[in-house]
C-alpha cells in the first residue's frame, strides 16, 4: 500500500462532507415534494393536478438522471487525481464534459417538446390529466439543461472534496422554490391570480435558473477550474464518456423501474397514482437524505483509491454504511410517529390518503435495506466501478423488479404488488454491491 495520501476518515471528517451533501442532495426531491404537497391541495382539480405532477415528475427525473450521470464521472476522476497528487492535470476536462452534456440535453429537450402528448399517453395519461401533463411539462422542461449544468458543477466541487458550496446552491434553490410555489399556485389577493399547476411549473423553472447562475459564479470565484473550452481533447474525456455511458444504461434501467411503477399505478386509477406519487416522493426524499453518506463515500473513496490506501477504503466503507443505517433508523422512527400527518401534507383527498396509508409501511420497513444499496452505490461511483453498477441495475430490474411486478399484477395485488417489486429491486442491488466490495477489496488488506 502506498501512502501518497492519508486523508482523515474519522467521524467528524465524514460528516463534514456528508451533512452538506445531504442538504444539497435533498434539493431535487424537495422541489418535487413541494410541488406535490402544494399541487395536491389545489382547490380546483386537485386530484388530477396531483396525478399530472407525479407523471411529469417521473419522466423529468428519468431525463435528469440519465444525462446527469456525468456528475458522478467528473467527481470520480477529479477525486482520483486529487488522491494521486495530480489534480492540475484535469483542469480542462470539466469544461469539455459540461459542453458535451449541455449539448445533448438541448437536443433531447427539442426532440421531446414536439411529441409530449404521445409521451404521456404511453404513461397511461388521458383526459384532463393528459392536458395538465402537457401544460406542466411544457414549462418545466426548459429547466432541464439548467439542472444538468448545476449537477456537473456539483460534481466538480465534490471531486475537490467540497460539499459546502453545493449545499448553499441547493438551499437557495429549495427556499426560492417553496416561496414561489405558494405565490404562483395560490396567487396574491388583488395582485396575482392563482396559476395552479402551471404556477408550480414556473416556480421550479425560476428556482433552477437561479441555482444555475449561482453554480456558475461559485465555480468561477471559488475554484481554479475554467469553463472556457480548450483543445486538444483531454485524454481522460474518453474514460469519462465510457463511465457516463455505463451510468447512462444504468439510469435507463433504473428509470424503467420507476416509469413502469408509475404506469401500473396510473392504470389502477386516479386514487392509486395519487397515492403512488406521494409514496415515491417520500421514497426519493429518504434516498437523497441518506445519499449524503453515499456522497462522502464517493468523494473520499475515489481519493483513497487514487492513493492506493485500501485499508482506509475498507474502513471508510464500514463507517459510511453504519452512519447511513443510523440515519435510516431515525427516518423509520419519524415516519412511524407521523404516519398519517405525512400523508396529509400532500393531499386532502380522503380516498388518496386511504390508499397511501395502506402501502406506506412497506416503504418504512425497507429503509435500512435501501440505505445499504444507496451508500455503496455512491462509493462504487467514486471508485469508477461504473460497468459493475450498470450490470447490477440491469439484473435488479429485469431479474428482480419486472418479474415481481407482473407476478403481483397476475395475482391482483394492486398497488401492494408495485411496492413489493420495488423492495425486491432494492434488495438485489444492495446484496450485489456488498458481495462485490468484499470480494474485490478484502484480499487487498
Amino acid at each position: 500500500m502506498t501512502t501518497t495520501d492519508q486523508p482523515n476518515i474519522g467521524f467528524k471528517r465524514i460528516n463534514s462532507l456528508a451533512i452538506p451533501a445531504i442538504i444539497a442532495g435533498i434539493a431535487e426531491p424537495l422541489l418535487s415534494i413541494t410541488d406535490t404537497a402544494i399541487v395536491g391541495n389545489i382547490p380546483v382539480d386537485g386530484l388530477e393536478s396531483l396525478a399530472a405532477a407525479g407523471i411529469v415528475g417521473s419522466f423529468l427525473s428519468m431525463l435528469i438522471w440519465i444525462l446527469g450521470q456525468t456528475r458522478s464521472a467528473i467527481s470520480a476522476i477529479i477525486s482520483q487525481y486529487l488522491g494521486a497528487g495530480r489534480v492540475a492535470d484535469v483542469k480542462t476536462l470539466p469544461a469539455q464534459a459540461i459542453f458535451l452534456n449541455i449539448g445533448l440535453s438541448i437536443l433531447i429537450l427539442l426532440s421531446t417538446i414536439f411529441i409530449v402528448e404521445e409521451i404521456f399517453q404511453l404513461l397511461n395519461a388521458s383526459g384532463k390529466i393528459l392536458d395538465y401533463c402537457i401544460s406542466y411539462y411544457s414549462i418545466r422542461v426548459w429547466g432541464f439543461p439548467l439542472t444538468l449544468f448545476v449537477f456537473a458543477v456539483m460534481g466538480i466541487f465534490r471531486g475537490l472534496q467540497n460539499t459546502f458550496w453545493p449545499m448553499m446552491i441547493a438551499i437557495v434553490g429549495a427556499v426560492l422554490n417553496v416561496v414561489l410555489d405558494v405565490i404562483f399556485v395560490y396567487g396574491i389577493q388583488d395582485f396575482l391570480e392563482p396559476m395552479y399547476l402551471e404556477g408550480a411549473a414556473w416556480a421550479s423553472l425560476i428556482a433552477q435558473g437561479v441555482m444555475a447562475l449561482m453554480a456558475f459564479v461559485l465555480l468561477v470565484t471559488k475554484t481554479d477550474i475554467s469553463l472556457k473550452l480548450k483543445l486538444p481533447i483531454h485524454p481522460e474525456l474518453g474514460r469519462l464518456v465510457t463511465m457516463s455511458l455505463n451510468l447512462f444504461v444504468r439510469a435507463l434501467a433504473l428509470n424503467i423501474t420507476l416509469l413502469l411503477a408509475v404506469r401500473e399505478a396510473t392504470a389502477l386509477g386516479d386514487r392509486y397514482i395519487g397515492a403512488h406519487t406521494i409514496a415515491i416522493n417520500l421514497w426519493l426524499f429518504a434516498a437523497f437524505f441518506v445519499d449524503g453518506y453515499a456522497a462522502a463515500g464517493n468523494i473520499m473513496g475515489g481519493r483513497l483509491l487514487g492513493a492506493k490506501n485500501y485499508i482506509g477504503l475498507w474502513s471508510l466503507a464500514k463507517k459510511v454504511v453504519l452512519y447511513g443505517i443510523t440515519v435510516s433508523v431515525v427516518l423509520m422512527i419519524f415516519s412511524t410517529l407521523f404516519y398519517r400527518p405525512l400523508g396529509r401534507l400532500f393531499s386532502n383527498e380522503a380516498i388518496v390518503l386511504e390508499t397511501f396509508y395502506g402501502i406506506f409501511f412497506i416503504l418504512i420497513i425497507g429503509l435500512p435495506m435501501n440505505t445499504v444499496a444507496f451508500v455503496l452505490d455512491g462509493l462504487f461511483k467514486g471508485l469508477g466501478e461504473m460497468k459493475y453498477l450498470r450490470n447490477v441495475l440491469l439484473s435488479a430490474t429485469f431479474l428482480g423488479f419486472v418479474p415481481m411486478l407482473f407476478l403481483g399484477k397476475y395475482l391482483n395485488w394492486g398497488i401492494y404488488g408495485i411496492w413489493i417489486a420495488i423492495s425486491v429491486w432494492m434488495f438485489v442491488r444492495g446484496a450485489a454491491l456488498v458481495w462485490k466490495f468484499r470480494r474485490k477489496f478484502r484480499p487487498l488488506l
